[in-house]
């Protein structure tokens, strides 16, 4: 055993350097992954994006920083998501101001109705002082880093069964809606009686008359091939559907400054090609549903529409928000 110890010794001597050579290397050198999650197929332009973006994050950071991207909810639920999100986890996800609005609910006017009108005015909300101390109270107190939201949608309609043009004709209309309260609300203001309901459950809800339409974006109703059991598309444009990138602001935390700078900049780059190539696939999708047979109606009382859904913003209290932002905006 004697003759073993100068070599047992070298060998501890060896494995002490390796460790203080690795506590010693920069940050950088470290690994980190993120897995991230969006209830989109993968033929979705969206789902493009993001593999786009993860793309880019890898080369910018030289594989130190991973991206996985996981299509049609392969992680699981948005809102069981989101919760793990919160308690540190290294996932992702693509969600939107509504759901934030249940933790900090100013922020759920960028999905209210007639917020915004534009990409560009998307764009420029981040840079606003009150959006930053909501975006600035998500991570500190609930856990979430909006990593961008410059990923839009295109403009929500409501797609029925009878013409649309005034929030009268919305009488006794049943409207899928998905269940946050600024989408409830808004749908209520406009005239409709709000049914929540998840998109898959839309076509057979519409088939058994348990809805009488959806509001919506036109490459949903192309995607779920909604034109079968539809027949207007009424063109209200009532809200501008604006997404949010989501990740845990403890992991980021954890990243090092250029990480979290490619992180942030690739989001934002990734997202605004995105909404580009949404707004041609909307423009398709127009004219395939008007190829199907569907009608589109666009004498469509716009002023009438935009008195109507002040009131969602009056119930959930959030009109001193929706002017204070507002104000922001038009001082820029």
């Amino acid at each position: 055993m004697e003759e073993d110890m100068p070599l047992a010794r070298t060998v501890t001597a060896a494995l002490a350097a390796t460790a203080l050579w690795a506590a010693a290397l920069p940050a950088t050198a470290q690994e980190f992954t993120l897995r991230f999650n969006h209830v989109l197929g993968p033929s979705e332009p969206f789902h493009q994006g993001f593999l786009n973006w993860a793309e880019r994050v890898n080369k910018r950071t030289n594989g130190g920083l991973k991206m996985e991207v996981f299509h049609s909810a392969q992680l699981g639920v948005e809102e069981d998501i989101i919760e793990q999100i919160r308690q540190g986890a290294n996932i992702g996800q693509n969600t939107d101001s509504a759901r934030l609005g249940n933790y900090v609910p100013g922020i759920a006017i960028i999905n209210g109705p007639y917020f915004v009108s534009s990409m560009d005015e998307v764009f420029a909300l981040t840079e606003l002082p009150t959006i930053q101390k909501w975006l600035q109270e998500l991570a500190d107190d609930h856990g979430l880093k909006v990593v961008c939201f410059d990923w839009v949608q295109g403009f929500r309609n409501f797609f029925t069964m009878k013409p649309i043009r005034s929030p009268a004709d919305l009488a006794g209309q049943r409207i899928r809606t998905p269940p946050a309260p600024i989408w409830q609300e808004s749908i209520r203001a406009l005239g409709a009686e709000p049914v929540a309901m998840a998109f898959g459950e839309v076509y057979p809800g519409l088939q058994q008359r348990a809805i009488d339409g959806a509001e919506l974006v036109y490459p949903n109703i192309t995607a779920g091939k909604l034109f079968e059991v539809l027949k207007y598309a009424n063109e209200t444009k009532h809200i501008l559907l604006v997404n949010f990138q989501v990740v845990s602001s403890a992991w980021f935390n954890k990243l090092p400054a250029d990480y979290q700078t490619a992180l942030v900049e690739e989001c934002r780059a990734a997202g605004q090609e995105t909404s580009a190539v949404i707004a041609e696939a909307t423009a398709k999708a127009k004219a395939t549903v008007q190829e199907m047979g569907m009608e589109v109606v666009e004498d469509v009382d716009l002023d009438a529409f935009r008195e109507a859904g002040k009131a969602a913003y009056a119930k959930l209290g959030l009109t001193e928000a929706v002017e204070q932002v507002r104000a922001e905006m038009a001082s820029r």
